[in-house]
């Protein structure tokens, strides 16, 4: 018998009955992370970190919510279960399951650069590891975060020199507090759509060290504000919400900034190569760290990524799943000549 499987609800574990992530209702649910297409209502009971208990139970309500700390193990039925460090957003976990002796590893969604808010990701050994792969080309390698931090303060304060508001795009767990902990609070205060507002509130409560914000209400007075960064939800930069700050500069903080045209087709005046997803060298990294030689890849550029590792010496396979990986840009409207097939060929560390 298979440690996993692969069912039309989710990544089944036969031997300790409950899936990991599912998709559709079932009795018993591992979950590794609380983004929306990970963490979803409808299951019996759940079982997570104590980190992303607190944005699961304010995304999902009043749940039947087990919680586990990092690395401490579990008796699942047949199954030894624990959970360890994605670095993906506070609380993101890879879980582990072993049967038998045979150890498999979910890893949900990872990045494998330490960003100062989630706990770091850390590799776990295993003999098969299932892995993301949303941005698996080469083409996609991340701006590193010191340079992240320059770029986002720079364009701040110029516009707060000019009394223009900043609005940035990121979504509201994860991506908008690892900007906020970029922010330099000196440039001016920051305000907040109430979507993020609320993710963060929760998360400062659980202590971690993120910058005071202003949620933005009807009556806050903007012109006392001029010049703010406004940390907004990417589908807010476009909507009514965002006219009320009158001329303003506008950005995005995602993978895709990676693309050359997307900036321009995304109608933003910024584009900053930022993502909470591993770039092409960290999936890399990852999957050789983990000592795996059976990889199954998962939502992304599934088919290319898949026979790279073939061609690397590893046994990997597609598993289709209802994982969304990043929100801004979707791999539908990617443009579709972006995969260079020599660059795949040559692609090295």
């Amino acid at each position: 018998m298979s440690v996993l499987t692969f069912t039309d609800r989710g990544i089944y574990c036969p031997a300790g009955d409950f899936y990991v992530d599912p998709w559709r209702p079932v009795p018993r649910a591992l979950i590794t992370h609380g983004h929306s297409d990970h963490a979803r209502n409808g299951m019996g009971h759940y079982l997570s970190t104590d980190l992303a208990a607190p944005v699961m139970r304010h995304r999902l309500g009043d749940i039947d919510l087990e919680v586990v700390a990092y690395a401490e193990t579990r008796q699942i039925g047949g199954a030894r279960v624990s959970f360890h460090p994605a670095g993906h957003v506070p609380g993101s976990a890879q879980i582990r399951i072993e049967v038998g002796g045979e150890v498999w590893v979910v890893s949900g969604d990872y990045k494998v650069v330490d960003d100062g808010l989630s706990t770091p990701w850390e590799p776990v050994r295993c003999h098969a590891f299932i892995s993301e792969c949303t941005f698996g080309l080469p083409v996609f390698r991340w701006t590193p975060q010191d340079e992240l931090r320059e770029q986002i303060n720079s364009w701040w304060a110029g516009n707060a020199a000019d009394g223009r508001f900043s609005l940035l795009g990121a979504y509201s767990l994860g991506k908008a507090q690892r900007v906020m902990h970029l922010l330099d609070p000196a440039t001016g205060p920051i305000l907040t759509h109430g979507a993020a507002e609320a993710v963060t509130q929760v998360l400062r409560d659980q202590g971690l060290p993120l910058p005071p914000t202003i949620r933005v209400t009807p009556d806050l007075d903007l012109k006392a504000h001029a010049g703010a960064m406004v940390v907004a939800t990417p589908s807010a930069l476009h909507s009514t919400w965002a006219r009320k700050f009158g001329p303003a500069s506008t950005a995005v903080a995602s993978g895709w900034m990676a693309l050359r045209g997307i900036r321009r087709r995304r109608g933003t005046d910024r584009g900053f190569v930022m993502s909470d997803h591993a770039d092409w060298p960290g999936l890399n990294q990852a999957i050789r760290e983990t000592g795996a030689q059976r990889i199954f890849v998962t939502h992304g550029y599934t088919a290319a990524f898949r026979r790279w590792l073939e061609e690397q010496g590893y046994d990997a396979g597609i598993v289709s799943t209802d994982y969304a990986g990043e929100e801004v840009f979707s791999q539908d409207e990617a443009p579709k000549d972006i995969i260079d097939e020599d660059a795949l060929d040559e692609a090295g560390e």
